[in-house]
């Protein structure tokens, strides 16, 4: 099986991938809509078809990506029956399976936090992922969306510690960079959950965090409840429109050699090889303007900012670092060229051997 565990920064949310290599099969748990880039570009890279997104409940600190997806993937959108959230695909219930491939991970209702979680188990009980109604060492709040201190015990004692002590825990979110925990330790140290707390204990707690309700709550839980469709259907632009681009995993955009010789009048070409390099066997491009990489940053007023920029190197990697410190720099239009000039010299495209 095929696993990644994925981080928005802006909302601490885990997005979690799970494959099924064989068939190729893929299901996508609590995606945010601005990471769904990210998310595709994973996607295309492992050579997975994504079957469908489930959310494990009505997020309150973020908008789900599970529209966003579907407008691309033509994913299945899967949520608790209970939220009867609009654009829903799968309306989930307690025992539910969602299959991927010849895994599938079975849906067990655990509300509380809010009164639509669910937890989804990995067939062979070797993993879980528990939304908030299970954090390490803690617990999603219950003060809204129809939460219940009440509830959310039961659902955590009876529904996610009584799996194996060894099965591995993963939340929708943990604020402190802590990416899994187990049963075994949530039984023992859950300092909310575990131990010897009963309810009194638990419920006194819970009914006393006063806290202040998320910043994005009156944005995001409306959002949510469309599936994270934009209201009056606002277009969703995936790539940019200055060029033929693909976005790679590791975040680069990046130019296939024919795209770029077909459209190579429109940008600025910058190759940030050494000089040496520029005139040797490979050649460069037509056009191509020499900046080394190590002059680059000290170089980037001979560039013109409103006019897109490719970066080109030997093989793709140096011209990668320079996509990056050009974006950082304030350049709106940067890409990378896919292959450098390897890749563009063995498509037998033209090149230039003339002195820098």
């Amino acid at each position: 099986m095929i696993f990644r565990q994925l981080f928005d920064a802006v909302s601490s949310t885990y997005t979690y991938l799970l494959g099924d290599a064989e068939s190729g099969e893929a299901l996508l748990i609590d995606p945010v809509y601005e990471q769904v880039p990210r998310d595709l570009a994973l996607l295309q890279e492992l050579g997975l078809r994504l079957q469908a997104t489930l959310d494990t409940h009505v997020h309150a600190d973020h908008v789900t990506g599970a529209w966003r997806l579907r407008q691309r993937c033509g994913s299945e959108i899967a949520l608790a029956a209970t939220v009867g959230a609009e654009g829903v695909n799968r309306p989930l219930r307690h025992g539910d399976r969602v299959a991927f491939g010849k895994r599938h991970l079975g849906v067990r209702a655990t509300p509380g936090h809010t009164s639509g979680c669910l937890t989804y188990v990995l067939d062979d009980e070797s993993m879980a992922f528990t939304g908030d109604s299970l954090l390490i060492r803690g617990c999603g709040r219950t003060d809204f969306q129809g939460g219940s201190p009440q509830q959310l015990f039961s659902s955590v004692r009876e529904q996610i510690l009584t799996l194996p002590g060894d099965c591995l825990l993963y939340p929708a979110h943990d604020y402190r960079g802590i990416t899994v925990t187990s049963v075994a330790e949530e039984r023992r140290f859950n300092p909310r959950l575990g131990g010897d707390v009963d309810l009194g204990d638990f419920a006194g707690y819970m009914n006393n965090l006063n806290l202040p309700h998320p910043k994005q709550m009156a944005v995001a839980v409306p959002a949510n409840l469309r599936c994270g469709k934009p209201e009056g259907e606002a277009p969703v632009a995936e790539t940019p429109d200055w060029a033929p681009l693909i976005l790679r995993f590791s975040g680069v955009w990046e130019i296939e050699p024919m795209a770029l010789l077909e459209h190579a009048a429109k940008f600025q070409i910058v190759d940030v090889r050494e000089a040496p390099e520029f005139i040797d066997q490979l050649g460069h491009l037509p056009d191509a303007r020499l900046v080394p990489l190590s002059q680059l940053m000290g170089r980037l007023d001979e560039l013109d900012r409103e006019r897109p920029v490719v970066a080109v190197c030997r093989s793709g990697v140096r011209s990668a670092q320079a996509s990056v410190l050009l974006t950082k720099a304030g350049f709106g239009k940067v890409a990378n060229l896919a292959g450098g000039m390897l890749r563009w010299k063995a498509e037998g495209l033209p090149v230039a051997t003339d002195s820098v």
